[in-house]
C-alpha cells in the first residue's frame, strides 16, 4: 500500500483525522507515520516523544502496518467499529 491509498483508504472507513498523523513530527498524542533520512518511521508520538518506534525500509510494509497498528488500537479503545 503507498502512503496516497492509505490517506484515502482511513479517510473512506472514517478513522478518525485527530488521531493519527501521515506527516512525522511529534504532534502530541496521536499515532505517527513518517519518512526520514531514507526509512519509514510508525510511533507514537506524546510530549514530544517517540514511543513505539517501527522502522521500515519499504513504504508498502510501513502503511500496511501503520494502518493495521492504528486500526487495531482504535478499535481495542472503542473508538472504531
Amino acid at each position: 500500500m503507498k502512503l496516497n491509498e492509505l490517506r484515502q483508504r482511513l479517510i473512506r472507513e472514517h478513522v478518525l483525522k485527530n488521531a493519527y498523523s501521515l506527516d512525522g513530527g511529534l504532534p502530541n498524542e496521536k499515532y505517527c507515520l513518517g519518512y526520514i533520512g531514507g526509512l519509514w518511521e510508525t510511533y507514537y508520538s506524546e510530549m514530544g516523544q517517540k514511543t513505539s518506534l517501527k522502522v521500515f525500509e519499504t513504504e508498502d510494509e510501513a502503511c500496511n502496518f501503520f494502518y493495521n497498528w492504528l486500526t487495531k488500537s482504535l478499535r481495542s479503545m472503542g473508538l472504531l467499529t
